[in-house]
């Protein structure tokens, strides 16, 4: 965890404890025995609390799916491209796509409305844009 082996932490135990002394050592070992049950008390209510708000227990929960590594964008757009999604978004849908590919090359189709023709306003030459300047 913290790039200490076994030699390593065996080693700062034993200057700890001639640091401390004898006569603290029971004090700091009750300090450090509260402070181990304080922590696992609080990682119990987060779970609980957890599985509360979410609804689903932590061990429930399939971790794998969410990890990250297992992400290849490369085989995602594969599959992406290579996949076979033909099927149309309702049963008349091609029908109709061909009725509107086909009136657009006529031109209209009888019955249908007029399209409204679009009409672009434009300032004559010389004639500032408006500007608020409450607006800005």
């Amino acid at each position: 965890m913290f790039g200490i082996n076994g030699p390593e932490f065996f080693l700062l135990l034993i200057i700890g404890i001639l640091v401390i002394g004898p006569k603290r050592l029971p004090e700091y070992t009750q300090k450090l025995a509260n402070l181990v049950k304080e922590v696992r008390r609080m990682a119990s209510g987060a779970r609980e609390q957890i599985k509360e708000e979410v609804g689903i227990d932590i061990e429930d929960v399939d971790w794998k799916k969410y990890d990250p590594r297992q992400y290849d964008p490369r085989r995602i757009i594969r599959e992406a491209l290579l996949d076979d999604d033909t099927k149309p978004v309702s049963p008349g849908a091609p029908a109709a796509v061909a009725a509107v590919a086909g009136a657009a090359a006529a031109g209209s189709t009888p019955g249908a409305p007029a399209r409204p023709e679009r009409v672009v306003q434009s300032l004559p030459p010389g004639v500032p844009a408006p500007f608020d300047t409450e607006a800005t």
